[in-house]
């Protein structure tokens, strides 16, 4: 399911304007996005948790010639589903 195929269900279902629910949803994600950079968790009761982790450095090696490279720290955005989201899925 792609973005558009969001806004047309959700316009579909409220009568709202594809315009208007792009919008709103639109913002929705940008607002998730924003609350991220700044390092904050994102919570989404009985959907899930979004937040940004650490992954630490490390050697790692580079496949074709075997030779050891650092692999240096960086931000990963982490997701993790909530009670009511494991239950539907499954």
């Amino acid at each position: 399911m792609t973005k558009k195929d969001i806004v047309m269900k959700v316009s579909n279902d409220t009568n709202l304007t594809q315009i208007d629910v792009k919008r709103i949803v639109q913002r929705t994600l940008d607002v998730i996005l924003e609350s991220l950079e700044r390092g904050e968790t994102v919570e989404l009761r009985n959907f899930g948790v979004f937040k940004v982790k650490i992954r630490r450095g490390r050697i790692g090696r580079n496949p074709r010639t075997g030779e050891e490279v650092t692999v240096p720290e960086k931000k990963v955005v982490v997701f993790k589903p909530g009670l009511v989201l494991k239950h539907k899925v499954k």
